[in-house]
């Protein structure tokens, strides 16, 4: 079962898009300069389909992307909660931040519109730096994973 902490709408997270962002607890990582060292544990509320169900109707279409940030003590999950929230508001896009450096066999990414996949490295920074480790993705629809991470700092890699 996963559990979340928070969530919030945020603005630089997904490119272009207006993105409520749900911080999920239980991470397995100890990425040192985390910012977010409290997502460690455990704790928070159990994220199922009735909480992000009520999320999207409370935000409707005030957002445009679904960001779960975190949830890799069960990709599987994430990836079932990303299919059912795809069905409740048309056109609504679906991200994932992981810390994984690749993707379980098999992960569905029909599920998904957005992926990024990296631990945080404190030495190479985040999305925004240019010798980030992490990597930014756009799914098509022929779950083609295209690298878009320069359009966090406009560099070309």
């Amino acid at each position: 079962m996963l559990k979340y902490f928070n969530y919030d709408i945020v603005f630089q997270e997904v490119p272009d898009e207006i993105t409520l962002a749900i911080n999920i607890t239980c991470c397995p990582y100890s990425c040192p300069g985390c910012h977010s060292t409290h997502l460690r544990e455990d704790i928070g509320e159990p994220l199922n389909e009735e909480v992000i169900e009520s999320l999207i109707k409370k935000y409707g279409a005030s957002i445009t992307c679904l960001c779960f940030m975190g949830g890799d003590s069960d990709p599987e999950e994430i990836a079932r909660l990303a299919g059912f929230s795809r069905s409740l508001q048309k056109g609504l896009k679906i991200a994932w931040y992981s810390g994984r450096e690749i993707l379980p066999a098999n992960f569905p990414l029909k599920n998904f519109n957005y992926i990024k996949l990296g631990e945080y490295a404190e030495a190479l920074g985040g999305l925004d730096k240019a010798n980030t480790n992490q990597r930014f993705y756009a799914i098509d629809e022929i779950c083609t994973m295209k690298e878009i991470t320069n359009r966090f700092s406009g560099r070309d890699f």
